[in-house]
């Protein structure tokens, strides 16, 4: 049986769900063409690591479709002095992404043995300026901010106050908000004590665990 060709099936995904996705961004192109997506999934699910869908974890966590994920990055507009965090970063793919495009990235999980996993897969990657951190997800990650850029691995249906907190002034948040079957992606960005937001595209995308919409009663 032949081997399957990751190489091939990588451009293959940003020529024909990336760039066509109206991403033009060199930098990012250049950064999703050099990353091994099949890497940072689940052996079982290697093949599919190139797909136009969401690859799911068995941990709450998935990928976001390689569109989604990189018009997000796009309409954030990461420059190279920035420092991006990176939450629900998962096995690290996105974090690998980003630190391409950015100075420093800071991942962000919730247990030791995602933090683990994902430092030992950008090390062997290669990636030097990011590293993955413990905490509570709605809580940030304070210590190692403020943030240019942070970035969200998962749907949400509120945003809580503590990311505006850890944004530099001019920061954007990038993040799907979902409500309803549909996710809009969105740019909040900080300017003072003031968030402006704008809806970029529509996406699905996975609630993260504990970002789910408040449940309503009716009697």
């Amino acid at each position: 049986m032949p081997q399957f060709d990751f190489d091939a099936a990588r451009e293959t995904m940003v020529e024909s769900q990336i760039r066509t996705a109206d991403v033009t961004d060199l930098s990012l192109l250049a950064s999703f063409r050099r990353t091994a997506r099949e890497r940072f999934v689940p052996s079982a699910r290697m093949a599919l690591a190139y797909g136009d869908a969401i690859v799911d974890y068995d941990d709450g966590r998935a990928l976001l479709r390689p569109r989604d994920f990189a018009k997000l990055a796009q309409a954030a507009n990461i420059q190279s002095d920035e420092v991006v965090l990176d939450i629900a970063c998962a096995r690290g793919y996105s974090t690998a992404v980003l630190a391409q495009v950015a100075e420093t990235v800071v991942g962000l999980e919730t247990d030791d043995e995602t933090v683990d996993r994902a430092t030992a897969l950008l090390t062997d990657a290669g990636v030097l300026n990011a590293a993955v951190v413990k905490g509570d997800l709605k809580r940030g990650a304070s210590e190692h901010g403020p943030f240019d850029v942070i970035m969200v691995g998962g749907a949400v249906a509120e945003v809580p106050q503590a990311w505006f907190g850890q944004l530099t002034n001019g920061g954007r948040l990038a993040v799907i908000i979902k409500n309803g079957p549909i996710g809009h992606a969105t740019i909040f960005t900080k300017s003072g004590d003031a968030i402006g937001d704008r809806v970029v595209f529509d996406a699905n995308a996975p609630y993260l665990p504990g970002f789910e919409p408040a449940r309503s009663f009716v009697f």
